[in-house]
C-alpha cells in the first residue's frame, strides 16, 4: 500500500483544493472547499491548511507544495514572480518556504511579463502550465480558459510570452450590469453545439474591430428579430470567446499547435470555438494539469 509522500494544494482566490499524494504518485485523499485566499486571510492560512491536513490524516512532518493566491501579496507568504522569458524548470526552484511551520511548506511563484507596452502577470496558472507543457516539443500555444484566460507561448520548455484575456469576468459583468442583462435574463444553459454560439464566434473572429457593435447586436437582435434569451446568452459568450481567440491567434505564427487546458462546460465551449477557428487542440483536463505541475515541483524540491 502506498505511503503519503507529500501534500499538493491549489489555493485560489475563492477556492481551496488539496490532494494527499502517495509515494507511487496516486491520490490517497482529496479535499475541496470555498476557503480561498479571501477567507483564509481572515481565518488564517495556517489554520485553514491544518484543518484539511487533519481531515486526511496527513503526518505532521509531511511536506506541502502550494500554488495559487496563497503566494500573492495579500496571501500567506509572497512568492513573487519569475520574469519571462523563463524556463518552466525554474518555477520549482523559485518556490518560497513558509517560515515558522513544523512541516516544509513551499509556495510556487507566479510569472510576469514586464513589457512596458503589454505588462502581464499570472499566478496559479503557471503550475497548470508546468504540468500541461511537460513533453511539448518546439513552439506551442497553451490556452487556459477562466475568469482571466491565459494564452502562453512555450518554446522548447521555456515560456517566451503570455497574454491575459478578461473574457470570463467580462461575460459576467456584461450579463449582470449592462443593458444586455435584459436580453439574457431568462436564458437556459447552452453548450458548444449551439448555432448561435458558433455564429457569434465566427463573427468575432472575422470582425474583431466591430467588437462593441457585435455586443450591442445581442440586444437589437432580441428587439428586432425575436432572438431567444438562451441564444442571446450563447451569442454573448461566442462573441467574447471569439474575440479572445482572434487576438491570441493573431500573435502567433499560422499553424502554431494549441494545447487547451480546461474541463467541464467551459472547456467544451472553447473546444467548439477553436474548431470554428480551424484549430484542433490537444485537450488536457485542468485538474490533471495542476496536479501534474504540483507533482513535478514536489519531485524537484524533494527528490527523495
Amino acid at each position: 500500500m502506498a505511503k503519503p509522500a507529500y501534500v499538493a494544494v491549489d489555493w485560489g482566490t475563492s477556492s481551496f483544493r488539496l490532494w494527499l499524494v502517495g509515494d507511487d504518485g496516486g491520490v490517497l485523499a482529496e479535499r475541496r472547499s470555498g476557503e480561498g485566499m479571501t477567507t483564509a486571510a481572515t481565518a488564517g492560512f495556517a489554520s485553514v491548511l491544518a484543518g484539511h491536513l487533519d481531515a486526511v490524516s496527513a503526518p505532521a512532518d509531511l511536506p506541502v507544495i502550494v500554488c495559487g493566491m496563497a503566494g500573492a501579496k495579500q496571501g500567506w507568504v509572497e512568492a513573487g514572480y519569475l520574469d519571462v522569458p523563463s524556463p518552466l524548470s525554474a518555477i520549482p526552484s523559485a518556490a518560497v518556504k513558509v517560515p515558522g511551520t513544523a512541516a516544509d511548506i513551499r509556495i510556487l511563484p507566479g510569472l510576469a511579463r514586464r513589457d512596458t507596452a503589454r505588462p502581464d502577470v499570472m499566478r496559479g496558472e503557471e503550475t497548470q502550465l508546468l504540468g500541461a507543457a511537460d513533453g511539448l516539443q518546439g513552439t506551442s500555444l497553451v490556452c487556459m480558459p477562466g475568469t482571466h484566460s491565459k494564452w502562453v507561448e512555450v518554446a522548447d520548455g521555456s515560456v517566451t510570452r503570455f497574454s491575459t484575456y478578461m473574457t470570463g469576468e467580462l461575460f459576467d459583468t456584461i450579463g449582470k450590469h449592462t443593458i444586455l442583462r435584459h436580453s439574457i435574463a431568462d436564458a437556459q444553459a447552452f453548450d458548444g453545439t449551439s448555432t448561435a454560439f458558433k455564429h457569434a464566434v465566427t463573427d468575432a473572429i472575422r470582425n474583431p474591430a466591430l467588437a462593441t457593435n457585435l455586443l450591442f447586436g445581442v440586444r437589437s437582435g432580441m428587439l428586432l428579430h425575436g432572438l431567444a434569451a438562451t441564444d442571446a446568452k450563447a451569442r454573448l459568450s461566442g462573441i467574447l470567446i471569439g474575440l479572445e481567440i482572434a487576438g491570441a491567434l493573431d500573435e502567433a505564427p499560422p499553424g502554431t499547435p494549441v494545447t487547451l487546458v480546461a474541463s467541464g462546460a467551459l472547456g467544451a465551449l472553447y473546444e467548439s470555438a477553436l474548431d470554428v477557428a480551424g484549430v484542433e487542440p490537444v485537450v488536457i483536463d485542468a485538474d490533471t494539469a495542476v496536479r501534474a505541475g504540483l507533482a513535478i515541483a514536489a519531485r524537484t524540491i524533494w527528490p527523495n
